[in-house]
């Protein structure tokens, strides 16, 4: 993983903390670091918070991350890299190009109510390192599963699919954030996560219909 902050040639790496090794430790600070998320949003973050709940000393999280941003940068590009998997896997099940992109739709808005502080973290560009490469490239492989749906679903140059993703992307991220607000129901019972994702199935239906469908 990269590193956040830079050492000297003679410094020794500091010790992981008792009761963890170190690849323990650093999943230890992240699934912390998610709980405050969702419960706080991002202006409850704190690395000394993080530190506490995940039991070490308020210098663990430095060690390892370097400092908050790069912290939650680690959390953002986790985010992305599940939220890729998460697409490819709600469209690998699909036959034609519009029911993929429907499947993907609802994957994105399910994945934004399911984790909400990781999903909340991975547009919040002002507390992330908006330069790390890892960042900018888990970012762009998650755009890309919905590219290439949609350039099988709308044909033409590379410069129209390229639009219309931003469309479909548009459509549904604007969506999970309402959804988030709770613009359409609660979110915090499953009667109004199922009410919820019924409304985006329909506004999905609505504005990719299936053949012939549409009056």
């Amino acid at each position: 993983m990269k590193k956040h902050a830079k050492r000297g040639a003679g410094a020794t790496r500091p010790k992981p903390e008792p009761g963890y090794h170190h690849g323990e430790l650093q999943e230890a600070l992240i699934a912390a670091s998610e709980a405050i998320l969702a419960e706080q949003g991002a202006e409850g973050f704190t690395l000394r918070e993080a530190a506490r709940r995940a039991g070490v000393s308020p210098a663990a999280p430095s060690h390892h991350f370097g400092n908050a941003q790069g912290l939650l940068t680690e959390v953002a590009i986790r985010g992305y890299d599940a939220l890729a998997g998460a697409l490819r896997e709600a469209a690998s099940g699909k036959q034609g190009a519009r029911d993929k992109l429907h499947a993907q739709g609802l994957a994105y808005v399910d994945f934004a109510l399911t984790h909400p502080g990781r999903f909340q973290m991975m547009f919040a560009n002002k507390r992330l390192m908006a330069d790390d490469a890892r960042l900018r490239q888990a970012s762009r492989a998650a755009g890309h599963a919905f590219e290439i749906v949609v350039a099988e679903l709308v044909g033409g140059t590379a410069k129209e699919a390229k639009t219309a993703a931003a469309a479909a992307w548009s459509t549904v991220h604007g969506f999970a954030k309402l959804a988030l607000e709770e613009k359409f129901g609660s979110v915090k019972n499953e009667a109004g996560r199922r009410e919820i994702m019924m409304t985006l199935d329909q506004v999905l239906n609505y504005l990719w219909p299936a053949s012939g469908t549409r009056r």
